[in-house]
């Protein structure tokens, strides 16, 4: 309850407010009618202008003062004796907004303007013209206004300040504890997946350098061992990525695509469209997905070739992998963590993934990610 009507506060506040100021100067200005009749619906104007004008305080505060003071003077030239309220409401907006050196200046402008405009009115003699403008313009009301500006920009930047203490802490002990995870990995499977490698292959070498036929289990423990030592090492990396070097984004797909090509597998990259500005963090998605597309490629779909296609696209960016293994209609796979992942990370930045089997056989991800809503 609280957060909508905070929510629709934020959104109309100061459209309620310009209208309320607005009606408040105009319903005290009509008890002051005067006998010029163009004067006087020239007075009514500047009061419901100085009033509406609040209404965009919060985007053009400056502008708001400008034309709050000047509406203020206008009116008390017309003869009416009305407080300028709408020109508090604009200082407390340009101090809140920073301005303050502008809103000083333009007070003293108005405050010196005032005492004339109520003697040009004619209405009123030296005296009683410096005790109207002096009642119009309060220096005590317009410091008030003035230190609630600060007292709320101040708060705001505290607010602001501590927000990004806590994004910093949660980032720097998420850091360490990726550290931790790639320490804790490295200490206790490197050593044990190199030995097993090793050893592997040592055992292949040698049965073929007698000649015998090598055992299937043999070749498989083989390259089931360079396979893991090639994810291994990708996830320590992974791991160990602190934002010190440059991400991992598209400029790394060409070479993430060759690779898959020296580990066997046949795999081509087309790139279509003219590329713009890509967020960081799309270039970085586009990266994972189509490294864990052909890691799955090749632990799982048997397949001989897959083929990555990056379309840019003007407000987004579609990355597809299609490969040409055994997986049919009838027996889609269930999806894994890394489907899984993948999916988080592309609804994350409010795209969206197609993945499953083609009719013609082979399987397909799709994912699109829109380059005007990354977080």
């Amino acid at each position: 309850m609280s957060t909508g009507v905070s929510g629709a506060w934020g959104r109309y506040g100061d459209g309620v407010v310009a209208v309320g100021v607005a009606a408040t100067l105009l319903v005290t200005g009509l008890a002051q009618q005067g006998a010029d009749p163009v004067r006087t619906a020239l007075g009514y104007v500047l009061l419901v202008v100085g009033g509406l004008a609040l209404v965009v305080r919060g985007r053009a505060p400056v502008a708001v003062l400008a034309v709050t003071g000047v509406c203020a003077v206008g009116y008390q030239a017309a003869g009416f004796d009305v407080p300028a309220v709408a020109y508090l409401f604009a200082v407390y907006a340009a101090v809140r907004a920073g301005r303050r050196a502008v809103a000083a200046v333009a007070s003293v402008g108005v405050l010196a303007l005032l005492p004339l405009a109520a003697l040009a009115s004619g209405v009123h003699d030296t005296g009683e013209a410096f005790a109207r403008a002096r009642g119009a313009l309060e220096i005590a009301w317009l410091i008030a206004a003035g230190a609630a500006g600060e007292a709320l920009r101040q708060a705001v930047r505290r607010a602001d300040e501590a927000e990004r203490t806590r994004e910093n802490t949660a980032r720097r002990r998420a850091d360490e504890e990726r550290l931790r995870i790639a320490r804790e990995l490295h200490d206790s499977l490197t050593h044990q997946i190199s030995v097993i490698k090793v050893q592997s292959e040592v055992a292949v070498h040698v049965a073929r350098r007698r000649g015998e036929d090598v055992p299937p289990a043999l070749l498989a423990i083989q390259e089931a061992a360079r396979e893991a030592t090639r994810e291994l090492r990708g996830t320590l990396e992974a791991l160990r990525e602190d934002g010190a070097g440059p991400p991992r984004g598209l400029d790394d797909v060409p070479e993430l695509v060759a690779r898959a090509g020296r580990a066997g597998l046949d795999a081509t990259l087309t790139i279509e469209g003219v590329r713009g500005e890509v967020p960081a963090a799309v270039g970085r998605a586009v990266y994972r997905i189509v490294q864990e597309a052909l890691t799955n490629v090749a632990r799982h779909a048997d397949a001989a070739s897959a083929s990555v296609r990056i379309d840019h696209r003007p407000h987004s960016v579609v990355t597809r992998v299609d490969d040409d293994g055994r997986t049919a209609p009838a027996a889609a796979p269930v999806p894994g963590l890394g489907l899984l992942g993948m999916r988080e990370r592309v609804t994350a930045l409010g795209g969206r993934l197609r993945t499953g089997p083609r009719g013609d056989g082979g399987f397909t991800v799709e994912a699109e990610l829109p380059l005007d809503r990354t977080p």
